[in-house]
């Protein structure tokens, strides 16, 4: 069935950070947001607008100023006027709070998503219904969290301890566990009543912005400031002047762990294919491998393998024979070339810092 979309709402689209450990697909000028990583077609970033286009036509990106071009050109739905360029990376808080007072400067209160750019989402009509069931909580005045059902074990996302049920599909939040070490997510499992931290969150504005002025000040006020300018002449200069004094902290620090603790956070959880592709084994996770078990991506010579398994080549333009490497990663660009491993795919942001990382 089709629905509506939803009065009053607002998509926030944070696109930002490099996305260093899938260098040297993901670098500074061609960020992880802006890539067809999924063989597709389209970018994380224009699947993510896609999959929100049936619940909102406002839809707001906050990237860096750097990406701003390219984000444009990639969207071409947006207007220049929704895409807020930072001046520099102050983390999520900052840029969600700006979202939120340039919204509510512009068009008075209203409920916004936060939803970043660089998810892979396989069922987008389940993820559609968690969002609509968030949003009947955040006009309770909630800031409403969406728990990501969890598949396994992991320790590459935070937890979300679940509370007592408010109304169907939400409960409140107890408390944010931070990413935990391998022996504690498996007792968090085998209890329940947990799910992943996705950082989804759905608020009204002037929640969003009423608990900032109680627990982060400066970001309320400096946003608000920033908001009051943003569409007039004065933007570049108040921009310069409050944006570097904004405290770079997480939505998750900032107002999700302090609002938890005082009962004013629920969570809708939910199950539609959610993947948090940060370096190279999620992403071998959602891609698919040929006959041979090989997952192959824009490979232009023949890739063989012998006594290994869960091989993954990316863009090789030469020959490839992989031998007794079990779960093997060979990512091949025009200035680059990487070698790892699934297992080792995190430690791909030391390689990516280091000075010979990139060819003088």
């Amino acid at each position: 069935m089709t629905q509506s979309p939803i009065e009053g709402f607002v998509a926030v689209v944070p696109a930002g950070g490099v996305g260093s450990r899938l260098w040297p697909l993901s670098q500074p000028e061609r960020p992880k947001f802006l890539l067809d990583l999924l063989g597709s077609g389209s970018s994380l970033l224009q699947e993510t607008l896609e999959r929100l286009a049936p619940l909102t036509p406002d839809v707001v990106v906050v990237t860096g100023v750097a990406h701003a071009e390219a984000v444009l050109a990639q969207a071409p739905g947006l207007t220049a006027s929704n895409v807020l360029a930072e001046p520099s990376p102050r983390d999520s808080m900052a840029a969600i709070a700006l979202a939120a007072a340039v919204v509510e400067h512009r068009y008075g209160q209203r409920v916004i998503g936060s939803f970043a750019a660089d998810h892979v989402i396989q069922n987008p009509g389940a993820f559609r219904e968690a969002v609509r069931t968030a949003v009947g909580s955040a006009l309770e005045g909630y800031v409403v969290t969406i728990g990501v059902e969890p598949t396994e074990p992991s320790t590459a996302f935070g937890y979300i301890d679940i509370g007592d049920p408010l109304t169907p599909g939400v409960s409140l939040v107890n408390q944010f566990t931070e990413k935990p070490d391998g022996e504690t997510a498996s007792r968090m499992l085998e209890r329940g009543g947990f799910a992943w931290n996705a950082g989804m969150f759905v608020v009204r504005t002037d929640v969003l912005l009423g608990k900032l002025a109680a627990l982060q000040p400066g970001i309320e006020s400096g946003v608000r400031r920033i908001a009051a300018a943003w569409d007039t002449p004065d933007r570049e200069a108040v921009l310069a002047e409050v944006w570097p004094t904004l405290t770079r902290i997480a939505i998750d620090h900032a107002i999700a762990e302090p609002g938890a603790a005082q009962g004013g956070v629920s969570v809708v959880r939910a199950e539609f294919g959610w993947r948090d592709i940060g370096d190279f084994a999620p992403l071998a996770d959602v891609l698919d491998a040929d006959a041979d078990g090989v997952v192959r991506v824009a490979c232009e010579a023949d890739v063989r393998v012998f006594g290994s398994d869960g091989v993954v080549a990316i863009g090789v333009t030469k020959p490839l024979s992989v031998v007794g490497i079990d779960g093997a990663v060979v990512v091949e660009t025009a200035d680059a070339l990487l070698v790892t491993t699934r297992s080792s795919a995190q430690l791909v942001k030391d390689a990516a810092t280091e000075p010979s990382a990139t060819p003088s």
